[in-house]
């Protein structure tokens, strides 16, 4: 059955989520943060689940930060741990189920065999077009935006652009994600109201929504929350109302 244009309108073609709240889930009950970070990884799937039920085309996931590289080493070996093994276990069935898999962010940072095993999971569903997942790992927003300008000045540099073609399409052309649409909802869960450093060129004009459930105890009923209030707001890209209404009736 096809969607009519309201309804597809509904759902957002790429959900952007800060996963906010794994150390408080296991400080409250007592138990090691590590143990937060495990519960934290089961919400991915049921994530990953969400969106291709919801025929959501792209979903990006702020796994790790550039600044977490500064939490208590204890911390960061154990997330490491949680990573690799994730990339062992998750691949195969993200690759049968239709689902691209990617990197952004400073891998060079990261031990020998995460990067291996990246470089894996990417080749392997490089051809999946049902959901683009992207994990932004090792990654800033000011870092991205730094990367596009670095790449515009060695373009500059080498005779292959010139300045005054600079614009927002070309830095945009050199931004992680470029090849996406830019979110159209931003999550972020935990109760903290602040995008933190993520994706803050692509978001220049996404919906942000935030709810004070630990990302943990996140579920479908959680993120349906979300996708509802979405769908009630009007998105007008520094249009007025009557221009937006004008615009959907031509």
């Amino acid at each position: 059955m096809t969607a009519t244009p309201a309804t597809a309108a509904s759902v957002p073609r790429h959900l952007a989520i800060i996963m906010d709240g794994n150390g408080r889930w296991a400080q409250r009950r007592r138990r090691p943060r590590a143990i937060g970070h495990r519960a934290g990884a089961r919400a991915v799937n049921l994530a990953i689940d969400f969106c291709l039920e919801r025929g959501i085309g792209a979903l990006t996931l702020f796994a790790f930060s550039s600044e977490n590289w500064g939490r208590p080493q204890e911390e960061v070996g154990a997330l490491m741990k949680l990573f690799l093994n994730a990339l062992e276990r998750e691949v195969d069935e993200l690759d049968r189920r239709g689902v691209r898999v990617r990197f952004i962010g400073e891998r060079s940072l990261f031990p020998d065999a995460i990067r291996e095993r990246m470089a894996a999971a990417e080749r392997q569903t490089a051809h999946n077009t049902r959901l683009q997942l992207s994990i932004a790992a090792s990654y800033g927003g000011r870092q991205d935006i730094a990367t596009a300008a670095r790449a515009l000045a060695e373009d500059v540099a080498a005779g292959r652009l010139r300045p005054e073609d600079i614009d927002e399409a070309a830095v945009g052309a050199r931004m992680a994600l470029a090849d996406l649409p830019p979110p159209d909802l931003f999550i972020r869960t935990g109760g903290d109201h602040r995008v933190s450093n993520f994706l803050l060129w692509q978001l220049a004009y996404t919906e942000l929504w935030f709810t004070e459930t630990l990302w943990p105890d996140v579920d479908a009923g959680v993120l349906q929350q979300a996708l509802d209030d979405y769908a009630g707001r009007e998105r007008r890209f520094g249009l007025t109302s009557a221009q937006v209404g004008a615009k959907a009736t031509a």
